[in-house]
This record gives structure tokens, C-alpha cells and sequence, in this order.
């Protein structure tokens, strides 16, 4: 086990599929760490760069602070826990153009609020040499493999190793040579003294039992035992946070801010669904009522909503980044996963409402498509539920796949399923039966997308008929279930409602991640 490990386990941050062995003590009684009493700062400054300083640890005090504190009393925690960091002037700078170190500082900020009696720094000092670094202590604690190396004063350390037989080479960091000394990813042989060579491990192994019977281990001992005979040795219980309503709130409200700022997250996308819909508005403008735009109606309509729906995984670099804040902040315990889907899916709701409004309407009356008001918005539910089905796949993708670019193509391949079988390009009638049409078919949510818009444009109109031997005029029922081959038993309403329940079930899977 690694010295980052051994922090995780103390701060109960390991999975639950890791074997642990050992107790934890605190103040020599075995306790459970609550809410509040610990805080872990993780090695990676993982913060959303957007914020400026003051919004960021705000935020957070108002998701980690109970609701029995006032708001002005949670600003004043935020601000003078930013000013005890050496951050006042640097309050309204947004995170993304703060240097390294002041990143640090706003992750240390961020978990110092609820005022933890234990607070664990996976490398704190990370951006400086080791040299500087190691002059910062007062105390050392060396482990290897779990087992305690050395643990007191930092200037008698280096008296220790020499002691027995492991001096600092001169022009090297003390810190350097512990580590190398200690650690078995540099299992080499350890030159000691006249007596030739030995490993990594009967080296720790004489370290750890000098240690044991050394006068250091034996002052840490009795000061061990001071404290565990203290009354007042275990630690408050300080449980209390944000309730469940005021997590919702604030996570919507931040998240908004942050997707408002990320230009990357929405707004680009809004400009090339215009630019989208424009070329699909001039493709087939005024496409009128001849025979020949029953396949242009369906075409453009598929379009809209497999394309654009599509163009999602545009999103997912930020995706990706919301994914690692929330594993952070659910891991130090600030919410839970409820609260975070559902202030983020409040949160994109206008913004989704605004690309399926805008560029739809640019497209469906360029088109042409029926003019009454229910007809477009009822379009614009359905692209709606197709945007908010895709963004929640999208969440889930981001969880599983991290890495951006393996996730864009999960993505795409994803819905590069779901678009093949959904009925346009392969008629449901044709599609190979095992697999393709039962099951593949009724999951791909484009089935219910297509035969929405379908049957929201068709029902009621009647167009020309040029084949011959035919009636002179056909009906929008008639090419829904013939053509299309559009399962007619239930209205475009329900379809629109299969979509929604989709996008429920798609976010009580992430839920469960």
C-alpha cells in the first residue's frame, strides 16, 4: 500500500472493494470519522475554473455549512478562510488564471470550512523542490508497506538513518534519500558501510525494528498515552450540513453559472445548431405539399432529430471535468448523487430550451412544416427530449469513460447505433429480427423521436399520388403506416412521453454508477 493510499484509508475515501486490515485510532478510541471532523485535499487541484475565487469557496460553504448558519454568517466563513490563505487579493480572479500554488490554496480553502479537526494533503507542497518542501515540517512520519519507518523531529532523522548504517550522501535532499531508501519501486541494492549490500526490504526491515527500540518511538508512545487517558480525548461529532433542498439549490445555481461562462459548453454548440438549421431551412425551403416532399419531410425531420441530437458530444471535454468536481466533492462527503443530477438537469434546462426553440424554429418554418403552434411545439418537446435524453448519456459515458477523446467516439458509436436501427435508414419492417428489431429496435430512442415528428407533421395533411393505378390523392395516416411504417396505436404524445421516461431511467443509471 502507497503512502497515498494509507491517507485514503484514514480518511475513508478507499472503495469498498479494497481489503483493509488494521484499526484506525483516534485519540486511542476507535471512531467512525463524521462529517466535518476530517477533510481531505486530493494531490489534483480540481476545481471549476469559471468561478472566480470568492464564488468557488462561497459555493461551497454554502454546501457544507448547516442550515442553522445565516447566509451572511456562511460569506463571512468563506471570506476570512480566503483571507487565513493568503488569497484577499485574489478574491474576484477566476480560478482559471490563478498560478498552481493559489489553485492549491483554493482546494485547501474549500475543505477547511466546516473547521475539521484532521485535515489530510495528498502532496501539498507539489510545485516545490523537495529541498524547500522538506523544510516546511516540523515532523516526519516515513511508512513503507503500512509499517512506520520513522516518526518524530525532522533535524533527528537524518541522525537516525546514519545510525544505522544508511548516511545522506552529500549534495543529496534528505527527503530524496529516505525515499529511495524506503521505497521498493527502486529495489536495488542499499551499499551498508563494510558490510557490502542489502535490499529494499531487509533494509526496511532493520529500520522498522530500530525504530521500535529506539528512545524517539518511546517519547511518541508516552505522548500516545497522555492523550488517549485525556476525557476529552475523541472528537466532536459534527455531522450537520446542508440539507438535501439547499444542496439542490446550490448546485443548480452554480452549475448555471458555469455552463453561462463555458462557452464551450453550450453556447458554441447554439451556433452551429443555427448554422445547422440554416442549411437545412435553405436545403428545403418552402417544400410544400407535392408528392415529392413526403421523403424530403421525412429526411428533414430525421435530421433534425438524429443530427442534431448528435452534435451532444460536442460538450463532453466540460462533461468530463463536471465529472471529476463531482467525484471530488461526493468523496469528501459535501452532497450526494441526487443532489448533483438534479442540479445540474435544472440547470441545462433553459439552456436546452433555448437550443431546441431557437435553431428549431429557424428550420421548421423555413421548411415549412404545418403552421399551427401546437404542431411546433410539440417539434420542439420531442428535439427537447431527444437533447436531455443525449446530455444524460452523456453524463454517463463521461463517468465510465474519462478520458475525453475515448469518450467522444464511446459516444458517437453509441448513437451511431441507436440512429442505424431507429427506422429511417432501414425500414422497422426489414430489419433483421434477431437482435436488430427485437431488442435493438424499441431501445434506440430514435424510434420514438422519428415516429413523433412523424406523426406530428403527417396526421392530417393529404398530398398527390403520381403513381399510377392509385387514388389521385393520399393521406398523412396512410403514409405514416405505409410508407413510414409508423406504429399508429398510440399518439405522437406518447411517444414524447417514452422519451421522457428514457431520460428518467438514463439518470437513475447514473445515480447508481
Amino acid at each position: 500500500m502507497e503512502a497515498t493510499d494509507n491517507e485514503l484509508l484514514i480518511a475513508g475515501r478507499l472503495s469498498s472493494n479494497t481489503q483493509q486490515t488494521g484499526e484506525i485510532l483516534v485519540n486511542g478510541r476507535k471512531e467512525t470519522l463524521a462529517f466535518g471532523t476530517s477533510a481531505y485535499v486530493t494531490q489534483d487541484d480540481t476545481l471549476m475554473t469559471t468561478l472566480t475565487v470568492r464564488e468557488a469557496v462561497y459555493y461551497s460553504a454554502k454546501l457544507q455549512l448547516p442550515d442553522s448558519m445565516s447566509r451572511p454568517e456562511k460569506k463571512e466563513r468563506a471570506e476570512v478562510t480566503i483571507r487565513e490563505m493568503g488569497l484577499q487579493n485574489s478574491m474576484d480572479t477566476r480560478i482559471g488564471g490563478l498560478s498552481g500554488g493559489q489553485k492549491r490554496r483554493v482546494s485547501i480553502c474549500i475543505e477547511i470550512l466546516t473547521r475539521p479537526k484532521l485535515l489530510f494533503l495528498d502532496e501539498p507542497t507539489s510545485g516545490l523542490d523537495s529541498a524547500a518542501s522538506f523544510h516546511l515540517f516540523t515532523n516526519l512520519c516515513l511508512l513503507s508497506n503500512g509499517l512506520t519507518v520513522y516518526f518524530g523531529p525532522v533535524s533527528a532523522a537524518e541522525e537516525f538513518f546514519a545510525s544505522k548504517g544508511f548516511p545522506c550522501p552529500t549534495l543529496r535532499n534528505p527527503s530524496d534519500h529516505y525515499l529511495r531508501t524506503i521505497n521498493k519501486d527502486f529495489d536495488a541494492d542499499i551499499e551498508i558501510g563494510s558490510d557490502g549490500t542489502k535490499s529494499t526490504e531487509e533494509v526496511i526491515n532493520i529500520l522498522v525494528n530500530s525504530y521500535k527500540s529506539s528512545g524517539t518511538f518511546q517519547q511518541v508512545r508516552q505522548v500516545l498515552s497522555k492523550i488517549c487517558q485525556q476525557k476529552q480525548g475523541s472528537l466532536e461529532n459534527k455531522g450537520s450540513q446542508a440539507s438535501f433542498i439547499t444542496q439542490c439549490l446550490v448546485l443548480t445555481r452554480r452549475s448555471f453559472v458555469n455552463m453561462y461562462r463555458d462557452l464551450g459548453y453550450y453556447w458554441l454548440r447554439l451556433a452551429i445548431y443555427i448554422a445547422l438549421c440554416l442549411c437545412v431551412g435553405t436545403i428545403y425551403h418552402d417544400i410544400g405539399f407535392t408528392f415529392g416532399s413526403i421523403q424530403a419531410r421525412g429526411s428533414m425531420l430525421m435530421f433534425v432529430g438524429a443530427f442534431l441530437t448528435f452534435m451532444a458530444i460536442g460538450g463532453f471535454p466540460s462533461f468530463v471535468e463536471d465529472m471529476k468536481i463531482f467525484g471530488r466533492e461526493r468523496l469528501n462527503g459535501h452532497y450526494g448523487v441526487g443532489a448533483y443530477v438534479i442540479g445540474n438537469t435544472f440547470s441545462s434546462i433553459p439552456y436546452l430550451l433555448i437550443i431546441s426553440l431557437a435553431p428549431g424554429a429557424i428550420a421548421y418554418y423555413l421548411v415549412g412544416l404545418q403552421k399551427s403552434f401546437q404542431h411546433f411545439a410539440c417539434f420542439a418537446l420531442l428535439l427537447f427530449a431527444c437533447m436531455m435524453l443525449v446530455e444524460s448519456l452523456m453524463m454517463i459515458v463521461a463517468s465510465i469513460v474519462p478520458d475525453f477523446l475515448m469518450g467522444i467516439i464511446t459516444g458517437a458509436g453509441i448513437q451511431g447505433v441507436m440512429m442505424l436501427n431507429g427506422g429511417f435508414f432501414r425500414l422497422p419492417d426489414d430489419l433483421p429480427k434477431p437482435f436488430w428489431r427485437y431488442p435493438m429496435y424499441y431501445i434506440a430512442f430514435h424510434k420514438y423521436a422519428n415516429q413523433g415528428f412523424y406523426k406530428n407533421e403527417f396526421e392530417g395533411l393529404t398530398f398527390p399520388n403520381t403513381q399510377t393505378g392509385g387514388p389521385a390523392t393520399i393521406t398523412g395516416d396512410y403514409i405514416l403506416r405505409n410508407t413510414w411504417q409508423v406504429e399508429m396505436g398510440y399518439s405522437k404524445w406518447i411517444d414524447l412521453a417514452i422519451l421522457l421516461g428514457w431520460w428518467c431511467y438514463i439518470g437513475s443509471c447514473f445515480g447508481e454508477l
